[in-house]
């Protein structure tokens, strides 16, 4: 992935700014270009991985490219205690006003081989950590209200040909369905919750999926347009989301997809 100084400078914005934003899985992947995004774009940020190396590099690359304050948080988000661990920190902010959810463990496997500690360990990473996150950070969100961006998935929708997602789709599934009561419960606290639901994204962890022939002729084959996913791109819809621009969006989940879902 190119965070270089010149990739995040072309981000600079201020359509977060005076906005302080919780990031999750912010060491990797799609949560480390929004929490890089986000910084870019104004807002101050609480960016928390259960790697603390990968903080360490997300630091150097902030700094580096010179922009807006990144306070790095290392927690494990499966257990209640790492969720208080991340409130405490964000409790240091005058308030919350956007939480992403981006933290996620997967293992994929067919049902007919995946082991039962293999399904929960899935379910903890991808379901337990939104909730405890989320009911964590609630309090610090309901004296001004907010926006929570959550990831569901492509496999939250449609099952895809060649990939052993048996507990992704239904740990994605969970968060769509999550999504939709948390917008109603904040609706009165002035909380919005929206979901993204990404296709296939160049990260990190999917790169190593590149030579996999059958995989990737599935997934381009669904694809409408000759691209496959980056994190910015789906980091500009979490700004939107986060940003007043997006005040009349609650409850809603957005495809980034290159069309995949759409036939």
């Amino acid at each position: 992935m190119d965070y270089s100084p010149d990739t995040i400078g072309g981000w600079v914005g201020n359509r977060l700014h005076g906005k302080t934003a919780v990031v999750t899985g912010a060491g990797r992947g799609i949560g480390k270009g929004i929490a890089l995004m986000f910084a870019a774009q104004g807002a101050r940020v609480i960016a928390c991985d259960i790697n603390a190396d990968a903080l360490c590099q997300l630091q150097d690359e902030a700094d580096a490219a010179g922009i807006g304050e990144i306070v790095t948080v290392a927690a494990d988000l499966t257990g209640e205690e790492g969720a208080a661990h991340l409130a405490d920190a964000a409790s240091a902010l005058p308030v919350v006003s956007i939480l992403v959810n981006a933290a996620a463990i997967a293992v994929f496997d067919w049902i007919d081989s995946m082991p039962f500690s293999a399904w929960r360990k899935t379910l903890a990473g991808e379901l337990d950590t939104v909730f405890l996150v989320t009911k964590a950070i609630w309090p610090l969100m309901k004296a001004r209200g907010g926006s929570i961006v959550n990831f569901s998935s492509a496999n939250a929708h449609v099952a895809l040909d060649t990939l052993p997602a048996i507990a992704h789709c239904a740990g994605k599934g969970g968060v769509l369905a999550m999504t939709r009561q948390l917008a109603m419960e904040g609706g009165p606290h002035g909380i919005r919750a929206n979901s993204i639901a990404p296709g296939f994204t160049l990260t990190e962890e999917t790169e190593r999926h590149l030579n996999n022939e059958a995989m990737m002729k599935s997934v381009r084959a669904k694809l409408m347009i000759d691209h496959l996913g980056m994190p910015q791109d789906i980091g500009w819809l979490a700004v939107y989301l986060g940003s007043e621009e997006s005040r009349y969006v609650t409850g809603a989940d957005f495809s980034i997809d290159g069309g995949a879902t759409a036939w």
